[in-house]
């Protein structure tokens, strides 16, 4: 343990930025990240017993809550949890956080490690930031001219996920997995109303028209809103074009799916997904087809079977 995490570093990525992830995701982190940015959090009432009050922060970029692991000739690799553009950690309820550098850095290995013929990515994501997630599958999609990369759902790939698997050579889905949630969204933070409760007053001065735009101490601006606006019509259209142009698909469908989720025989009919099988038969499927593989690779590191050669 290197420290407890920077609450309001953590906020700045959670608030006022495009986020291509579910709400479900985006609730959870608030349910660590408010009651601590308000000093609720000292209130033993919102504070479980069971679990520690700070979530620790892992040394590095969390590489050691996501391996990667190699068998026989597959490199597989975990897309697990929330995903940032930088430095990974893991919180108090075990959600990890895994950033889009890391990631790249573990393809790269894969791709320049003269065993590895096929790349497997193990994705089980609700999503996370928009920032930095165009920049790793446009690096994925290259990558497949190099390596074949196939994307396993297992069992969750949903917005900036599912924008990573659209850039890889293929997409397995496990039965029971969902994918989709082809969107963005964006939330604000203000802490006004309690300001005026407790007392505070924060004067602000700035030269630059749009220097306080959504700013956390008053209610929003009719001029921050048309920022928002422009910023996630921005990020929505290289999501959706970056998807039918991945996929090959027709640039209104996929816009036509209005960020919904769906299960594997959903998002098969739609071309969002090629095959739907479950995750180890798919990776022995796969590991059965190089001749040098003599026994079967496992996906899931808590697995009895699994036989890892190397770590990368």
């Amino acid at each position: 343990m290197q420290g407890v995490i920077n609450y309001p570093h953590v906020a700045s990525m959670a608030f006022n930025t495009p986020l291509y992830a579910t709400p479900e995701l985006i609730a959870s982190v608030k349910s660590v990240l408010i009651p601590r940015l308000t000093g609720k959090h000292l209130d033993q009432e919102l504070v479980s017993t069971s679990t520690p009050s700070e979530p620790l922060m892992m040394g590095g970029d969390a590489g050691s809550a996501q391996p990667m692991s190699k068998g026989g000739n597959i490199a597989v690799i975990n897309i697990h949890g929330v995903l940032v553009s930088r430095r990974g950690v893991i919180d108090q309820a075990c959600t990890e956080l895994i950033s889009y550098e890391l990631l790249r850095s573990q393809i790269t290995a894969a791709l320049n490690h003269e065993s590895v013929e096929e790349i497997v990515l193990d994705f089980h994501s609700g999503g996370g930031m928009a920032m930095g997630c165009k920049e790793l599958a446009d690096f994925i999609h290259a990558a497949t001219e190099q390596k074949p990369i196939t994307a396993i759902i297992n069992f969750a790939a949903y917005s900036a996920a599912y924008f990573l698997a659209s850039a890889c050579s293929k997409i397995i889905c496990s039965p029971t997995a969902g994918v989709g949630s082809i969107g963005v969204i964006l939330e604000t933070f203000e802490v006004s109303k309690w300001e005026e409760e407790v007392g505070i007053t924060y004067n602000t001065f700035y030269r630059g028209s749009h220097k306080n735009d959504m700013s956390v101490h008053e209610e929003i601006t009719e001029q921050a809103k048309a920022e928002i606006d422009r910023k996630l019509d921005k990020a929505y259209a290289i999501f959706t074009q970056s998807v039918a142009s991945y996929r090959g698909l027709d640039l209104k469908a996929v816009v036509g799916t209005e960020a919904r989720l769906y299960d594997p025989e959903e998002a098969l009919s739609l071309g969002l997904v090629d095959e739907i099988k479950p995750a180890q038969e798919a990776v022995n499927e796969i590991a059965a087809s190089y001749a040098q593989q003599e026994k079967q690779t496992s996906i899931g590191l808590r697995a009895a079977a699994i036989n890892i050669e190397s770590q990368l």
